[in-house]
């Protein structure tokens, strides 16, 4: 074998070896290769059976959020510049359909100091309308396109933090996408291999919204009587929280109100990891997280100044505990006397995971049984193996030998097709399957192009050689015409697509990739093999 032959020979071999690698590693047993296969070869919720959920976002929740913010700015800008004001509060939307018509209304402003309440709305409020409704009263709208890119956003961060709170439970082939893609505030979540969503939907539920607070005093019965002992009216920059009922154990919140500062010294999004770890006593949990850089700099700051005093440790709006701090803490902390491991595991990756924006509602949930991915891919398969079956026979009657070629060159893109899926971790779907079998036709018409430019050389009296030459230089840019017009076709199937039209593009695209390779470079190998033989080659079988 000459030199150039041998490089394209071991090339070849290569890529085989990496595709069979990535498919079923090494087994050493016929166990460990299903298993291999298995878990390389990613299901999707047709084939592997599991569960779909269809979400709707409460919008309203993030834009009542919104305003609810706004309106504690407004006062404390307005407190800034003495501007007098009867009451601020918070026109709540109902329904999702009026999440965008929330409100922001003030009441009271005198007439006299009016010019400068604008200027702080223009100034420091300028995604909001202001609008007078008496001389003395205002009502602040969000602008439409500021609530356009509200909406937006708070439907991307749920589908974000859903995702990653499931895909932190182990189901790396689950999947969260926008149901539609207009204003529709739907999102549909597919687990394959999930028959039993309930602890799926606790944890996406879950907020877990950790705040630690500055305690001024309490704990208090009740709020009546902390604010009694405030003489009625809470002190500035401050705020009540309640306790859960106490379950025991050390630094226990024990029930009642607290009085707080009213901005928490760390939030959620500070917090960089958590983990669950075991108690200090026997078979207790505990939920340690660990804080930013720049959080940790501001905790070890207080903290520091601050011993003695006592800390407040809030989650989703509640005080688990208030402990005394001992000494100064940076970046670590616990959440002590978890119920189990696993509420400590769940609480640790709801941290991580972040809390939703706005509440959800499950529209529809469906289970798909195992059964039904087994018959679509049972089906699927026999389906595969006629078609190619159909096709290799089709090739060796008319094509004769080169139907040999043609038959390795399919092959081989078969194998790098499932070895592709497999190293990029995509998920295989009943339309994927059909882009499979598509991709064995496209494959032989190459080959077909291909065959048909040798004869039509062959027929024009052209020697074997200088005939197979001028029949893969006229067939090349054909194939690469009728390839990239394909890949583009797929490309916007994959962007303006749902899900399973997306795996249908994908497999599409990755098989004719691998055609290009096999019938251009593999095919041409073969026949450059055949006809570097010793003994002349005066006639070609094809």
């Amino acid at each position: 074998m000459k030199k150039p032959l041998r490089v394209k020979f071991f090339l070849i071999l290569a890529v085989v070896l990496i595709c069979i690698y990535g498919v079923i590693g090494i087994p050493r047993n016929k166990a460990e290769l299903i298993a291999n296969w298995e878990n390389n070869i990613h299901l999707g919720l047709d084939l592997r059976g599991g569960t779909y959920l269809v979400i709707q976002v409460q919008q309203q929740d993030a834009f009542n959020a919104e305003a609810g913010a706004v309106a504690e700015r407004l006062k404390d800008a307005a407190h800034k510049a003495q501007v007098q004001f009867a009451d601020i509060e918070v026109e709540d939307a109902k329904t999702l359909d009026t999440a965008k018509n929330v409100a922001v209304v003030v009441k009271g402003v005198p007439s006299a100091q009016a010019g400068t309440f604008r200027g702080i709305v223009s100034e420091q409020f300028s995604q909001w309308l202001l609008k007078p409704t008496s001389q003395t009263d205002y009502r602040l709208t969000m602008k439409p396109t500021e609530a356009l890119t509200r909406w937006q956003q708070t439907l991307a961060q749920t589908k974000n933090t859903i995702d990653k709170k499931i895909n932190a439970l182990g189901l790396t082939e689950a999947t969260v996408q926008q149901r539609q893609q207009d204003a529709d505030s739907q999102l549909l979540v597919q687990m394959p291999g999930v028959d039993d969503p309930a602890r799926v939907k606790q944890i996406i539920q879950t907020a877990a919204v950790l705040e630690l607070y500055d305690v001024k005093s309490g704990p208090f019965a009740s709020r009546e009587e902390a604010l009694s002992q405030n003489g009625g009216v809470l002190p500035l920059g401050t705020k009540l929280i309640g306790a859960p009922t106490a379950t025991g154990g050390a630094n226990s919140a024990g029930g009642g109100v607290y009085l707080v500062s009213r901005t928490p010294i760390v939030r959620g999004p500070d917090i960089r990891d958590a983990k669950p770890q075991s108690g200090d006593l026997p078979n207790t949990w505990d939920t340690g997280f660990v804080l930013s850089q720049d959080a940790a700099k501001r905790f070890g700051a207080y903290t520091g100044s601050h011993i003695g005093k006592r800390l407040a440790i809030v989650l989703d709006g509640k005080v688990l505990s208030a402990p005394t701090i001992q000494n100064q803490i940076t970046d670590q902390g616990r959440i002590t006397n978890q119920p189990s491991q696993q509420d400590a595991m769940d609480l640790a990756l709801n941290l991580k995971a972040g809390s939703l924006p706005a509440s959800v509602r499950y529209e529809q949930e469906s289970t798909v049984g195992p059964s039904l991915g087994a018959d679509s891919i049972r089906q699927g398969f026999v389906a595969g193996i006629a078609g190619v079956l159909a096709v290799i026979a089709a090739m060796l009657i008319y094509y004769k030998r080169s139907g040999i070629n043609a038959t390795l060159a399919l092959i081989l893109n078969a194998i790098i097709l499932i070895a592709a899926l497999s190293y990029f971790g995509a998920v295989l779907t009943l339309p994927g399957i059909a882009g499979i079998i598509l991709t064995i036709g496209m494959a032989v018409d190459s080959n077909v192009l291909i065959f048909e430019r040798i004869r039509e050389e062959l027929h024009a009296g052209k020697a074997v050689i200088p005939a197979v030459d001028a029949g893969f230089s006229k067939a090349l840019l054909t194939i690469i015409d009728t390839h990239v017009t394909t890949v583009v076709s797929c490309a916007i199937l994959f962007l303006f697509g749902s899900g399973p039209v997306k795996g249908f593009a994908v497999t599409l695209v990755i098989g004719l990739v691998a055609n290009v390779f096999t019938a251009v470079f593999v095919s041409r190998f073969i026949f450059d093999w055949e006809l570097s033989q010793p003994k002349p080659v005066t006639a070609l079988s094809i």
